[in-house]
């Protein structure tokens, strides 16, 4: 059986689609599915390392960002898509496989229409109440459509579409709190502040975090990703930021943490500030406290829709990005963690928000799909 995965080379539709194809693998083999051949058709993946220790196989496709706004990009954005279109169709032709899934993005667009001119089944899936360009396009013709967000239904109006959550890699769940606390050299009770721009960092909420770090090292401690590129220039103001103060080995950077750090930082951690990108499920399925960044310039507004939504069911606070100034930042973080009852609610509220079972859901649909079309 081939299936094909394609999304946006951005963590929030890469690490899903490496949740599903980890489900996939794991009912293929209960299953007794004789072989399993997984392919990943984008312009970029997030981890090539990543691809390769899952045996899936990168295919590379031209894709350009579908802009609706006056941009310098607009032209070779659009010449990408043009080349890429005829060339998915090529290897998708050549590859002939048995479902594709696509996680949206533009990224997806000239795979999803080699799936289209071949007649290949596809599922798609949308992380956002707000779904993107991609994903309504390919929602009127595609045989499945899962959704994270009940909200998102009505843009796909007379067409069957189940809420199934957002996939969640398994690997980044559990944790150990010793091995946390010797692993970042944590002290024991110090309340412990996650800061999470993106699998790529936040120059904002970097910005921000360095601004409080003074004040906030007096009575926290924080675990940073800063994102892979920023972590030399963020680490850098840190030291000299914290150089006098008695406090400053409370602060810990990373550029990037992987998902056994990941696991254990989110277990160790009181509070999660972080995007309303897809880290919102990640930040549910840990039964963690949060306050939301959206980003402004998502499309269609989703961060923020997606946000709010989450809000909404009590598993977090939402700071507006143009409101977002250090001490504000400092004084939410003071307020929810000084409430032992509030900070309860936000982690039973994140757990009931969670959908653990969500990459299984969708990738028993794919082999259904794949084994019976």
């Amino acid at each position: 059986m081939k299936v094909v995965l394609t999304g946006g080379g951005t963590g929030g539709h890469f690490y899903p689609l490496i949740a599903v194809a980890r489900s996939l693998k794991k009912i293929a083999e209960s299953e007794n599915i004789a072989r399993l051949d997984l392919f990943f058709m984008s312009d970029e993946p997030a981890d090539k390392e990543l691809l390769l220790a899952e045996g899936i196989k990168f295919i590379k496709i031209p894709a350009g960002k579908m802009r609706r706004y006056f941009s310098l990009r607009y032209l070779p954005d659009t010449l990408k898509t043009v080349f890429g279109a005829p060339w998915a169709i090529w290897r998708v032709y050549f590859l002939m496989p048995d479902v594709i899934f696509s996680k949206g993005g533009y990224a997806s667009f000239p795979t999803l229409l080699a799936a289209r001119v071949l007649k290949i089944p596809v599922i798609i899936h949308d992380s956002d109440a707000i779904p993107g360009l991609v994903s309504r396009w390919a929602g009127g013709w595609a045989q499945r459509i899962a959704l994270s967000f009940a909200e998102a239904a009505k843009y796909f109006p007379g067409k069957n579409a189940a809420v199934t959550g957002n996939p969640v890699r398994q690997q980044i769940i559990g944790g150990n709190l010793a091995e946390a606390v010797e692993y970042f050299k944590l002290e024991e009770g110090v309340p412990t502040i996650l800061v999470l721009g993106s699998s790529q960092g936040s120059e904002k909420i970097n910005e921000t975090a360095l601004a409080m770090l003074p004040e906030a090292v007096k009575k926290y401690q924080i675990i940073h990703q800063t994102g892979k590129n920023n972590f030399g220039d963020v680490s850098g103001r840190a030291r000299v930021i914290l150089a006098k103060s008695e406090y400053k080995s409370r602060y810990h950077p990373y550029g990037f943490l992987g998902e056994g750090e990941l696991r254990n930082a989110s277990r160790a951690a009181n509070l999660i500030v972080s995007r309303a990108s897809s880290m919102i499920f990640e930040i549910a399925a840990w039964g963690a406290p949060a306050i939301l960044i959206p980003l402004p310039s998502a499309a269609q507004d989703h961060q923020r829709e997606n946000a709010y939504i989450y809000a909404r069911f009590g598993g977090a606070e939402v700071l507006e990005e143009t409101n977002l100034a250090p001490h504000l930042l400092l004084s939410e973080i003071d307020k929810i963690l000084a409430a032992p009852e509030k900070t309860q609610k936000m982690k039973l509220a994140a757990q009931a928000f969670a959908r653990l079972d969500a990459a299984d859901k969708i990738a028993k649909e794919i082999i259904k799909l794949g084994i019976h079309e």
